[in-house]
C-alpha cells in the first residue's frame, strides 16, 4: 500500500505544484490589473477547480497511505512523541479539508446548486473527519498486528474495488490509458472513503460501499481482537475500541444530518429568473470563457439532479485541458 501510493502520489504532487505556480500567477495577473477581464477571471476559477481535484488525488494516494503507517508503527513499537501525535492530527484534518474543499468545487461548477454555508460545511467537514478515523484506525491495528498480510489486504480489496469502478463504466480520460491511471487512483480513494465516479443516483452505491468497508474494518478488529486484547502501547482495547465506535456512530449521525436537513437542496428554491441555473459562458466581448469541464462532469456525476448540461466544449480544449 505504501509503494503505490508515494509512487502515484508523487506524480500526483508534481502535477499540484504546477498548477499552483500556474494559479499563482494568474492570480497576480488579475490583482494587477484594475478591472480584470471575464476570461482572466474565469481562467483562474479554472486552475482553483484543477487544484482542488489533485489536491484531493495527493491526499489520498500520499498523505492518507503515509498516515496509516505512521500510527501502525506507533502502535507497533509502543512509543510516541507529542510532535508525532500533532502530525498525526493535523494529517487527519488535512484529509477532511481536502473533501471539504472538494465538495465545494464541485458546487461552484453547477450554477443550480447553492453553495455550501458556514454550518453545512463544518458538518461536512465533522462527519468526514469523524468517520475516516476508525476506518484509518481499523487499518493501522491489523497492519501493527500483522505488517506482513496488510499489503495482501489492501492488494484484494483495491482489486475489487477496481472493477466495481470499471463496472461502472467511467469516461473521464480522453484515452484509454490515462483513464485507467484514474481509475486507479478512484480505487485507491474509495479504499478509505467515498468517492462517486459514474452518473446517476448515488445513494445506492453510496450505501454499497459504506457497508463494504464498515464490513471490512470490523473483520480487521475482530482479527486484531482475536490475537490480542492490549495494544503495543500498554492500552487495552477496552479504551481504544469505545473512542473508535462513538466516533463512527457520532459521524454516522452528522452524515444523515447534513443529508437530512443541511444539504443544500434540502432547502433552496431556485431563483425564477434565473433560465434553468444555467450561466452564460460567453464574455460580453462574445469569446467562449474557459470552463473545466473534468470537474463539472464529475459535479454533474455526484449531484444527479443537476439542472444544467455539460457546456459544449471549447476549441482546442481536450475534456478540460486548455
Amino acid at each position: 500500500m505504501p509503494g503505490r501510493g508515494l509512487g502515484e502520489g508523487t506524480k500526483s504532487c508534481g502535477r499540484l505544484a504546477y498548477r499552483c505556480l500556474q494559479e499563482l500567477r494568474q492570480g497576480l495577473l488579475v490583482w494587477q490589473q484594475e478591472e480584470p477581464s471575464e476570461f482572466d477571471l474565469a481562467y483562474a476559477d479554472f486552475l482553483s477547480l484543477d487544484i482542488s481535484m489533485l489536491r484531493l488525488f495527493e491526499t489520498f494516494l500520499e498523505t492518507a497511505p503515509q498516515l496509516t503507517l505512521v500510527l501502525a508503527i506507533m502502535l507497533q513499537s509502543g512509543r510516541a512523541e507529542y510532535y508525532q501525535w500533532f502530525g498525526i492530527c493535523t494529517s487527519f484534518l488535512g484529509i477532511s479539508w481536502a473533501l471539504l474543499d472538494y465538495h465545494r468545487a464541485l458546487r461552484t461548477c453547477l450554477p443550480s446548486k447553492p453553495l455550501l454555508g458556514l454550518g453545512s460545511s463544518v458538518i461536512y467537514f465533522l462527519w468526514n473527519l469523524l468517520l475516516l478515523w476508525p476506518r484509518v484506525l481499523a487499518v493501522a491495528l491489523f497492519s501493527a498486528l500483522f505488517p506482513s498480510y496488510v499489503a495482501l489486504h489492501f492488494l484484494g480489496l483495491w482489486l475489487v474495488l477496481l472493477l466495481w469502478v470499471w463496472l461502472q463504466g467511467t469516461d473521464f480520460m480522453p484515452d484509454p490509458s490515462s483513464e485507467w491511471l484514474y481509475r486507479v487512483t478512484v480505487a485507491t480513494i474509495l479504499y478509505f472513503s467515498w468517492f462517486n465516479v459514474a452518473e446517476g443516483h448515488t445513494l445506492g452505491r453510496a450505501t454499497i460501499h459504506f457497508a463494504f468497508l464498515l464490513t471490512d474494518s470490523i473483520l480487521l478488529v475482530v482479527t486484531w481482537m482475536t490475537h490480542s486484547s492490549w495494544l503495543p502501547s500498554g492500552i487495552p482495547l477496552q479504551l481504544w475500541l469505545p473512542v473508535g465506535c462513538g466516533c463512527f456512530f457520532l459521524g454516522l449521525a452528522l452524515r444523515l444530518v447534513y443529508y437530512r436537513w443541511l444539504h443544500p437542496s434540502c432547502c433552496w428554491k431556485p431563483d425564477p429568473d434565473q433560465v434553468d441555473g444555467a450561466r452564460s459562458l460567453l464574455s460580453p466581448e462574445g469569446y467562449q470563457l474557459p470552463q473545466n469541464r473534468r470537474m463539472t462532469r464529475l459535479a454533474q456525476n455526484f449531484f444527479p439532479k443537476a439542472k444544467d448540461e455539460a457546456a459544449s466544449p471549447v476549441k482546442g480544449e481536450v475534456n478540460g485541458v486548455l
